[in-house]
Protein backbone atom coordinates (compact mmCIF):
# COMPACT_ATOMS: atom_id res chain seq x y z
CA UNK A 1 0.00 0.00 0.00
CA UNK A 2 1.09 3.56 -0.71
CA UNK A 3 0.28 5.89 2.21
CA UNK A 4 -0.90 9.40 1.39
CA UNK A 5 -1.68 12.27 3.76
CA UNK A 6 -2.72 15.05 1.40
CA UNK A 7 -6.31 14.98 0.08
CA UNK A 8 -5.13 17.09 -2.87
CA UNK A 9 -2.61 14.45 -3.91
CA UNK A 10 -3.01 14.27 -7.71
CA UNK A 11 -2.70 10.49 -7.68
CA UNK A 12 -6.17 10.17 -6.12
CA UNK A 13 -7.72 13.17 -7.88
CA UNK A 14 -9.94 10.97 -10.14
CA UNK A 15 -12.04 10.09 -7.09
CA UNK A 16 -13.23 13.70 -7.10
CA UNK A 17 -14.73 13.42 -10.58
CA UNK A 18 -18.50 13.70 -10.93
CA UNK A 19 -20.53 11.23 -12.98
CA UNK A 20 -19.85 13.07 -16.24
CA UNK A 21 -16.16 13.16 -15.43
CA UNK A 22 -16.06 9.41 -14.89
CA UNK A 23 -18.03 8.65 -18.06
CA UNK A 24 -19.38 11.13 -20.59
CA UNK A 25 -22.66 10.72 -22.42
CA UNK A 26 -21.15 8.82 -25.33
CA UNK A 27 -19.29 6.45 -23.00
CA UNK A 28 -22.42 5.75 -20.94
CA UNK A 29 -24.27 4.83 -24.13
CA UNK A 30 -21.50 2.74 -25.69
CA UNK A 31 -22.10 -1.02 -25.60
CA UNK A 32 -18.42 -1.77 -26.24
CA UNK A 33 -17.16 -0.91 -22.75
CA UNK A 34 -13.53 -0.31 -21.75
CA UNK A 35 -14.03 3.43 -22.21
CA UNK A 36 -14.99 5.51 -19.20
CA UNK A 37 -15.05 4.57 -15.53
CA UNK A 38 -17.47 3.70 -12.75
CA UNK A 39 -17.01 3.88 -8.99
CA UNK A 40 -17.49 0.97 -6.57
CA UNK A 41 -17.84 1.84 -2.89
CA UNK A 42 -17.42 -0.69 -0.08
CA UNK A 43 -15.87 -4.15 -0.01
CA UNK A 44 -19.07 -5.96 -1.10
CA UNK A 45 -19.59 -3.79 -4.20
CA UNK A 46 -15.88 -3.98 -5.05
CA UNK A 47 -15.95 -7.77 -4.70
CA UNK A 48 -18.94 -7.98 -7.03
CA UNK A 49 -17.19 -5.76 -9.56
CA UNK A 50 -14.19 -8.09 -9.54
CA UNK A 51 -16.48 -11.14 -9.77
CA UNK A 52 -18.07 -9.58 -12.87
CA UNK A 53 -14.63 -9.39 -14.49
CA UNK A 54 -14.26 -5.61 -14.21
CA UNK A 55 -10.75 -4.16 -14.12
CA UNK A 56 -9.81 -1.70 -11.33
CA UNK A 57 -7.68 1.30 -12.30
CA UNK A 58 -7.46 3.18 -8.99
CA UNK A 59 -7.96 2.05 -5.39
CA UNK A 60 -8.15 3.88 -2.05
CA UNK A 61 -8.37 1.97 1.24
CA UNK A 62 -8.41 2.62 4.98
CA UNK A 63 -4.79 2.81 6.13
CA UNK A 64 -5.64 1.62 9.65
CA UNK A 65 -8.11 -1.13 8.73
CA UNK A 66 -7.44 -2.19 5.15
CA UNK A 67 -10.04 -4.75 3.96
CA UNK A 68 -8.91 -8.23 2.96
CA UNK A 69 -9.80 -7.53 -0.66
CA UNK A 70 -6.95 -4.99 -0.82
CA UNK A 71 -4.57 -7.87 -1.47
CA UNK A 72 -6.47 -8.91 -4.58
CA UNK A 73 -6.72 -5.33 -5.79
CA UNK A 74 -2.95 -4.95 -5.45
CA UNK A 75 -2.56 -7.55 -8.22
CA UNK A 76 -3.88 -4.97 -10.70
CA UNK A 77 -1.81 -1.96 -9.63
CA UNK A 78 -0.91 0.31 -6.71
CA UNK A 79 -3.30 0.61 -3.78
CA UNK A 80 -3.38 3.98 -2.03
CA UNK A 81 -4.24 4.27 1.66
CA UNK A 82 -5.25 7.09 3.96
CA UNK A 83 -7.02 7.92 7.19
CA UNK A 84 -10.72 8.64 7.68
CA UNK A 85 -10.46 12.40 7.17
CA UNK A 86 -8.43 12.10 4.01
CA UNK A 87 -10.75 9.50 2.48
CA UNK A 88 -13.81 11.54 3.43
CA UNK A 89 -12.34 14.61 1.74
CA UNK A 90 -11.29 12.71 -1.38
CA UNK A 91 -14.52 10.74 -1.87
CA UNK A 92 -16.88 13.44 -0.53
CA UNK A 93 -18.50 10.95 1.86
CA UNK A 94 -19.07 11.86 5.50
CA UNK A 95 -18.54 8.23 6.51
CA UNK A 96 -15.97 6.87 4.07
CA UNK A 97 -15.91 3.23 3.11
CA UNK A 98 -12.86 1.10 3.91
CA UNK A 99 -12.33 0.67 0.18
CA UNK A 100 -13.35 2.67 -2.89
CA UNK A 101 -12.22 1.75 -6.38
CA UNK A 102 -12.56 3.06 -9.91
CA UNK A 103 -13.12 0.42 -12.58
CA UNK A 104 -13.23 0.44 -16.34
CA UNK A 105 -16.79 0.24 -17.63
CA UNK A 106 -17.56 -3.27 -18.90
CA UNK A 107 -19.05 -4.20 -22.24
CA UNK A 108 -22.86 -4.22 -22.33
CA UNK A 109 -25.30 -6.59 -24.04
CA UNK A 110 -26.89 -5.18 -27.20
CA UNK A 111 -30.60 -4.41 -26.95
CA UNK A 112 -31.75 -6.89 -29.59
CA UNK A 113 -29.67 -9.70 -28.11
CA UNK A 114 -30.91 -9.11 -24.56
CA UNK A 115 -34.51 -8.84 -25.74
CA UNK A 116 -34.24 -12.07 -27.74
CA UNK A 117 -32.77 -14.20 -24.99
CA UNK A 118 -34.84 -12.95 -22.03
CA UNK A 119 -38.10 -14.34 -20.70
CA UNK A 120 -38.50 -11.73 -17.96
CA UNK A 121 -37.56 -8.11 -18.74
CA UNK A 122 -37.98 -4.78 -16.97
CA UNK A 123 -38.35 -1.82 -19.36
CA UNK A 124 -37.74 1.67 -17.95
CA UNK A 125 -38.75 4.96 -19.57
CA UNK A 126 -37.54 8.37 -18.33
CA UNK A 127 -36.47 7.13 -14.90
CA UNK A 128 -33.60 9.52 -14.27
CA UNK A 129 -33.15 9.03 -10.51
CA UNK A 130 -30.14 6.71 -9.98
CA UNK A 131 -31.55 5.56 -6.63
CA UNK A 132 -34.66 4.26 -8.38
CA UNK A 133 -32.58 2.63 -11.10
CA UNK A 134 -30.39 0.90 -8.51
CA UNK A 135 -33.43 -0.29 -6.56
CA UNK A 136 -35.09 -1.64 -9.70
CA UNK A 137 -31.93 -3.57 -10.56
CA UNK A 138 -31.71 -5.08 -7.07
CA UNK A 139 -35.41 -6.03 -7.05
CA UNK A 140 -35.36 -7.56 -10.53
CA UNK A 141 -32.27 -9.68 -9.90
CA UNK A 142 -33.53 -10.83 -6.50
CA UNK A 143 -36.81 -11.99 -8.04
CA UNK A 144 -35.17 -13.92 -10.87
CA UNK A 145 -35.66 -11.54 -13.81
CA UNK A 146 -33.35 -11.66 -16.80
CA UNK A 147 -32.52 -8.05 -17.57
CA UNK A 148 -33.25 -4.35 -17.69
CA UNK A 149 -33.62 -2.16 -20.76
CA UNK A 150 -33.65 1.60 -20.21
CA UNK A 151 -34.41 4.37 -22.65
CA UNK A 152 -32.06 7.21 -23.61
CA UNK A 153 -33.43 9.52 -20.88
CA UNK A 154 -33.12 7.09 -17.99
CA UNK A 155 -30.30 7.00 -15.46
CA UNK A 156 -27.14 4.93 -15.72
CA UNK A 157 -27.22 1.59 -13.83
CA UNK A 158 -23.48 2.05 -13.23
CA UNK A 159 -23.83 5.53 -11.75
CA UNK A 160 -22.29 5.90 -8.31
CA UNK A 161 -25.58 6.01 -6.38
CA UNK A 162 -27.19 3.33 -8.55
CA UNK A 163 -24.24 1.03 -7.84
CA UNK A 164 -24.44 1.76 -4.13
CA UNK A 165 -28.21 1.13 -3.91
CA UNK A 166 -28.06 -2.01 -6.06
CA UNK A 167 -25.21 -3.34 -3.87
CA UNK A 168 -23.17 -3.90 -7.01
CA UNK A 169 -25.89 -5.97 -8.67
CA UNK A 170 -25.95 -3.59 -11.64
CA UNK A 171 -22.95 -5.60 -12.82
CA UNK A 172 -24.81 -8.91 -12.59
CA UNK A 173 -28.20 -8.03 -14.06
CA UNK A 174 -27.70 -7.63 -17.83
CA UNK A 175 -28.84 -4.21 -19.00
CA UNK A 176 -29.08 -2.39 -22.30
CA UNK A 177 -30.07 1.05 -23.57
CA UNK A 178 -32.39 1.89 -26.45
CA UNK A 179 -33.15 5.11 -28.30
CA UNK A 180 -36.64 3.88 -29.22
CA UNK A 181 -38.39 2.28 -26.28
CA UNK A 182 -41.93 2.45 -27.76
CA UNK A 183 -40.62 0.74 -30.87
CA UNK A 184 -38.96 -1.96 -28.77
CA UNK A 185 -42.16 -2.48 -26.78
CA UNK A 186 -44.06 -2.99 -30.04
CA UNK A 187 -41.46 -5.48 -31.30
CA UNK A 188 -41.59 -7.46 -28.06
CA UNK A 189 -45.39 -7.57 -28.09
CA UNK A 190 -45.38 -8.69 -31.73
CA UNK A 191 -42.93 -11.48 -30.81
CA UNK A 192 -45.32 -12.85 -28.20
CA UNK A 193 -43.91 -11.18 -25.10
CA UNK A 194 -46.71 -10.04 -22.78
CA UNK A 195 -45.76 -6.44 -21.96
CA UNK A 196 -47.55 -5.02 -18.92
CA UNK A 197 -47.41 -1.22 -18.66
CA UNK A 198 -47.86 -0.11 -15.06
CA UNK A 199 -50.20 2.82 -14.54
CA UNK A 200 -52.38 4.14 -11.68
CA UNK A 201 -55.27 4.69 -14.13
CA UNK A 202 -58.61 3.47 -12.75
CA UNK A 203 -59.54 1.70 -15.99
CA UNK A 204 -56.37 -0.42 -16.06
CA UNK A 205 -56.49 -4.17 -15.43
CA UNK A 206 -55.68 -5.10 -11.80
CA UNK A 207 -52.27 -6.75 -11.55
CA UNK A 208 -53.59 -9.97 -10.03
CA UNK A 209 -55.99 -10.54 -12.93
CA UNK A 210 -53.14 -11.03 -15.41
CA UNK A 211 -52.09 -14.65 -15.90
CA UNK A 212 -48.28 -14.98 -15.98
CA UNK A 213 -47.05 -16.00 -19.43
CA UNK A 214 -43.86 -17.78 -20.53
CA UNK A 215 -42.37 -14.48 -21.71
CA UNK A 216 -43.21 -11.22 -19.95
CA UNK A 217 -41.99 -7.65 -19.59
CA UNK A 218 -42.91 -4.98 -17.06
CA UNK A 219 -42.88 -1.43 -18.42
CA UNK A 220 -42.45 1.41 -15.90
CA UNK A 221 -42.12 5.14 -16.35
CA UNK A 222 -41.32 8.44 -14.74
CA UNK A 223 -43.09 9.02 -11.40
CA UNK A 224 -44.05 12.57 -12.37
CA UNK A 225 -45.48 12.15 -15.86
CA UNK A 226 -45.89 8.38 -16.14
CA UNK A 227 -45.35 6.47 -19.34
CA UNK A 228 -45.50 8.19 -22.71
CA UNK A 229 -48.63 7.64 -24.78
CA UNK A 230 -46.56 5.85 -27.44
CA UNK A 231 -45.03 3.37 -24.99
CA UNK A 232 -48.37 2.76 -23.29
CA UNK A 233 -50.13 2.14 -26.61
CA UNK A 234 -47.49 -0.37 -27.71
CA UNK A 235 -47.85 -2.53 -24.57
CA UNK A 236 -50.00 -5.65 -24.41
CA UNK A 237 -51.88 -4.57 -21.27
CA UNK A 238 -52.29 -1.48 -19.11
CA UNK A 239 -51.98 -2.79 -15.57
CA UNK A 240 -52.50 -1.27 -12.12
CA UNK A 241 -51.60 -2.32 -8.58
CA UNK A 242 -54.76 -2.25 -6.42
CA UNK A 243 -54.36 0.20 -3.53
CA UNK A 244 -56.42 1.66 -0.71
CA UNK A 245 -58.27 4.91 -1.29
CA UNK A 246 -56.28 8.08 -0.74
CA UNK A 247 -53.03 6.87 -2.31
CA UNK A 248 -52.82 6.92 -6.08
CA UNK A 249 -49.38 5.44 -6.74
CA UNK A 250 -46.23 3.83 -5.38
CA UNK A 251 -42.58 4.65 -5.78
CA UNK A 252 -41.53 3.23 -9.15
CA UNK A 253 -38.99 0.85 -7.60
CA UNK A 254 -41.58 -0.49 -5.15
CA UNK A 255 -44.14 -0.90 -7.93
CA UNK A 256 -41.59 -2.76 -10.04
CA UNK A 257 -40.82 -5.12 -7.16
CA UNK A 258 -44.51 -5.98 -6.74
CA UNK A 259 -44.95 -6.61 -10.47
CA UNK A 260 -41.76 -8.68 -10.68
CA UNK A 261 -42.97 -10.85 -7.81
CA UNK A 262 -46.46 -11.23 -9.27
CA UNK A 263 -45.13 -12.21 -12.71
CA UNK A 264 -42.12 -14.21 -11.52
CA UNK A 265 -41.40 -17.63 -13.00
CA UNK A 266 -43.56 -20.24 -11.27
Amino acid sequence: MILIDDPDDPRVAPFRLNERGLANRAQRRDDGGDDGLFMAEGDLVVERALAAGCVPVLVLVDAQRPPAIAQRLAEFGPVFAGGDRLRAAVTKLGMPYTVVALFRRPARTAVDRLAARSNRLVLAEAIDNPVNIGSIVRNALALGWDGLIVDSTSGDPLARRAMRVSMGNSLHLPHARTDDLPGLVGELAAAGVVVCALTPAHDAIPLDEITPAPRMAVLVGCERAGLSAAAMAAATHRVSIPMHDGVDSLNVAAATAIACWQFRRR
